[in-house]
């Protein structure tokens, strides 16, 4: 094998690589030999089949894996003779190949950058601390209280009222035309709950049982369905009845009605739960400032693959946000070469800091273990109520993306790591505080990408082989098993 390096520019390395003909060759022939004690033809002996009839059966088969393997071997022992950690698969391109002639191709790969080490000892951070208050706990349980709320048909009769339920029966029409959803017969509806298009429960106050009310909205223009989206509906609506609606009472029944045993531990329960939520909050938010810091010391050229796969996932979001009318209000009035340029700015941080915390994570032998990756997988699952089996079904079936669920928890195992050398010191706020800086914190900034998703070891990194238009083993490319 004949190794020519024709690019070192950063971190890209470009390699013409020629294997001889001899060695596939004798290659094809080993593999032809082995053929023997394999097959079964009618009218030979096991191993005595000729290989002349086995290279005229099998030789095009046969010379196609050769070629794959020889592919795959080569350019993984370039890479680890040269000691390359490359950043992403790197790519194969057969320059030529005929059958009894050398083979020729391009081996092209980013290799990951020198990353030097960092004082975290130099590093000063700030943790909020919040502690909840009394009137927090009470405003928990009376939200427990109003999930529990009752209803009852009302003492005396009145127009109805925020708050009320109305049992109803309705039917909509958009020109006219009826769709499905826009009808239906004893609904009951909370007036105040914004459960249908803005301005239907507005128009239905005020009204007495047994009334028909003629409903007019208009459906919002990203709303789902493409033929409403923006469109006027006209609703004929008789409201049958009306019920009054309260919570629970809060008392020792509704401590029970949530497993415990009386008021005061139902409080204390939702007391432990407030702290652990601000505590959640003021980590990311300490976090937040951890990546700043290291972002102004990480200044090491990012992989330009690596760098271009996390905009498109960035850029994937915007585009959904855009669509949904999401985007945020500062955006709108960008341009898009505007919002390209800033959101590749920040692709380019989140793959500095994913490197860097694998980096960490490699030098100080930081793993997840099974264990961990399993109560990632549970809380992961919980996220999708009524779906749990499948969601472990997908993750157990797809390796690829349980890998990408132990990045995460790769990258906030670093983070403590590095937390506890850094100078973090408390300072106390109220709730109000804590969310004001929970809001000014940019989710995408806030973050770094997950670390197994960026990196893996050179040796697990096989080579992505193509053939040029034209060449004649279009057929005999390295299979992609995933990094």
């Amino acid at each position: 094998m004949q190794v020519i390096e024709t690019l070192a520019e950063g971190l890209k390395r470009e390699y013409k690589i020629v294997i001889g003909a001899s060695d596939i060759s004798e290659k094809v022939d080993a593999r032809l030999e082995k053929l023997k004690s394999e097959v079964r033809i009618p009218g030979f002996r096991p191993g005595k089949v000729p290989t002349s009839l086995l290279k005229k059966r099998f030789g095009q088969a046969v010379l196609g894996e050769v070629l794959e393997n020889a592919l795959q071997d080569s350019s993984r022992q370039a890479i680890d003779e040269r000691g390359l950690r490359p950043a992403v698969q790197p790519d194969v391109t057969v320059v030529s190949f005929e059958e009894g002639k050398d083979l020729e191709y391009e081996l092209k790969l980013e290799v990951l950058p020198e990353i030097e080490p960092i004082d975290f000892s130099e590093i000063e951070l700030e943790r909020l601390v919040v502690e909840p208050t009394d009137e927090q706990v009470d405003e928990a349980l009376q939200r427990l209280a109003e999930q529990q709320r009752t209803t009852k048909p009302l003492e005396e009769e009145r127009p109805s009222a925020k708050g009320d339920v109305l049992v109803l029966d309705f039917k909509g029409t958009v020109d006219g035309e009826a769709f499905p959803g826009m009808e239906a017969e004893d609904h009951h509806l909370e007036l105040g709950s914004n459960a249908f298009i803005a301005g239907f429960e507005d128009q239905l106050i005020g009204k007495n049982k047994g009334e028909e009310v003629e409903v007019v909205v208009t459906f919002p223009e990203n709303y789902g369905n493409e033929k409403l989206a923006g469109k006027e509906a006209v609703f004929q609506v008789k409201i049958k009845d009306i019920l009054a609606s309260e919570a629970a009472a809060i008392d020792d029944e509704l401590a029970k009605g949530y497993g415990r045993e009386n008021l005061e531990e139902l409080r204390e329960q939702l007391k432990e739960s407030l702290a652990n939520e601000y505590k959640t909050i003021a980590r990311s938010l300490v976090k937040r400032q951890l990546l700043d810091a290291l972002a102004e010391r990480c200044t090491f050229e990012a992989p330009e693959k690596l760098v271009e796969m996390e905009f498109d996932n960035i850029w994937r979001q915007i585009e959904q946000q855009r669509e949904a009318g999401r985007l945020d209000e500062e955006d709108k009035d960008k341009d898009e070469e505007t919002l390209r340029q800033e959101y590749r700015a920040i692709a380019e941080r989140r793959v500095r800091l994913g490197l860097f915390l694998a980096e960490v994570g490699r030098q100080e032998s930081i793993e997840v273990s099974q264990e961990e990756l399993q109560q990632g997988l549970l809380a992961e699952m919980r996220n999708y109520p009524g779906q749990e089996e499948s969601v472990m079904q997908f993750y157990m079936q797809n390796p690829a993306a349980l890998a990408n669920l132990r990045g995460p928890l790769l990258e906030e195992k670093v983070v403590d790591f590095i937390l506890e050398k850094a100078k973090v010191s408390e300072r106390e706020t109220d709730r109000q505080g804590l969310m004001d800086a929970l809001e000014a914190m940019d989710p995408l900034e806030g973050q770094a990408a997950a670390a197994t998703e960026v990196v893996a070891p050179a040796e697990e990194v096989p080579a992505e082989a193509s053939s040029k238009e034209g060449s004649s083993s279009e057929e005999s490319s390295t299979e992609d098993k995933g990094a």
